[in-house]
């Protein structure tokens, strides 16, 4: 098992450098095969969401698309794949950051019904209750 680290996913999906594209492209193509096992964590994919987005400036249509190729990829491990799955159909569907959609899931799993925030997207997504303090 060897960790998958966030800048290796982004010259794989952005093709940014051709050499390392396809040197990743092959290391994902193992990965698929089965010949390689590849683990990373939330925050890689947090990170790849948020470089896609403000340093690409990439729609949030592609972003998605392409972190689910991600998540989906065979022998790709992570502790929260579901929670990262539902995150990104949020992110995707919701005026909101990656960060507020996997918190608003991370609640709803977490049977939380309530979130002290000022951001207003919140109010968004029943049942989950907005508060101000």
């Amino acid at each position: 098992m060897t960790f998958l680290d966030t800048n290796i996913i982004l010259r794989y999906l952005t093709c940014d450098d051709i050499k390392k594209a396809q040197r990743c492209g092959l290391l994902f193509k193992k990965a698929i095969d089965g010949k390689e096992a590849l683990y990373t964590t939330t925050l890689v994919i947090a990170e790849v969401v948020w470089v896609l987005e403000k340093a690409y400036n990439l729609p949030k249509s592609e972003i998605v698309t392409s972190v689910q190729k991600i998540l989906n990829t065979p022998n790709i491990k992570l502790d929260e794949k579901d929670t990262l799955l539902a995150a990104i159909g949020l992110y995707g569907l919701k005026r909101m950051d990656f960060i507020d959609a996997y918190n608003a899931i991370f609640m709803e799993s977490k049977g939380i019904e309530s979130v002290y925030s000022y951001d207003a997207h919140f109010d968004l997504i029943p049942p989950l209750k907005r508060k101000e303090p």
